[in-house]
């Protein structure tokens, strides 16, 4: 957290290299904003600083409704749809989508199915499944190349619902099956 003077000197400024890097808080009207918010300035007595809009949420104030202090620079909300994305992408690195539906993943993101497939399109290229088959695909091809594992523990341990499935796709990617991808045991 920046100390004191440098935030006072940020906010009366109302510089906006400071934007996003902490927040003003009104203890006489229990609102916070950025730096860069154009209400008239408090008193200084009156005001706190602090490093999240969080943290200030946290201390009982709540956003200021002109400068809107929750979509400030690097908050979810300011990265926009990419937020949305990498949450998916997470969700399906810990397996939802090997056992669950696109739909039930974007549900639990708060978005549509479709909405979710747009998204993927912009910001990976790919649609949600095509994602989580390749995730599946490298987790067998780690645990081919690194274990003596059988290849349908292979398969079940990297998230495919059957063998065939497995072998499938693994045929698809590499025109091979899996067990020509093992290295040979030394």
């Amino acid at each position: 957290m920046l100390d004191f003077d440098t935030c006072e000197k940020a906010r009366q400024a109302r510089d906006p290299a400071y934007d996003g890097r902490f927040f003003t808080a009104v203890r006489t009207t229990m609102i916070y904003c950025r730096p860069v918010c154009p209400v008239k300035q408090p008193l200084t007595k009156n005001v706190r600083y602090y490093p999240t809009a969080a943290a200030c949420e946290r201390a009982g104030y709540r956003p200021c409704l002109r400068c809107r202090p929750e979509t400030a620079p690097f908050s979810p909300a300011w990265n926009g749809t990419r937020t949305t994305v990498e949450r998916a992408l997470k969700l399906i690195n810990e397996g939802a989508l090997d056992t669950g539906s696109v739909d039930e993943l974007a549900e639990r993101l708060g978005v549509g199915a479709r909405h979710l497939a747009r998204l993927f399109a912009v910001h990976v290229g790919a649609s949600p499944l095509q994602t989580a088959q390749t995730l599946r695909i490298g987790r067998a091809k780690r645990l081919l190349d690194e274990t003596a594992l059988p290849v349908t523990e292979v398969a079940v341990r990297a998230g495919f619902g059957s063998v065939r499935r497995f072998n499938a796709a693994f045929s698809r990617l590499y025109g091979r099956p899996p067990s020509a991808i093992r290295r040979p045991s030394p």
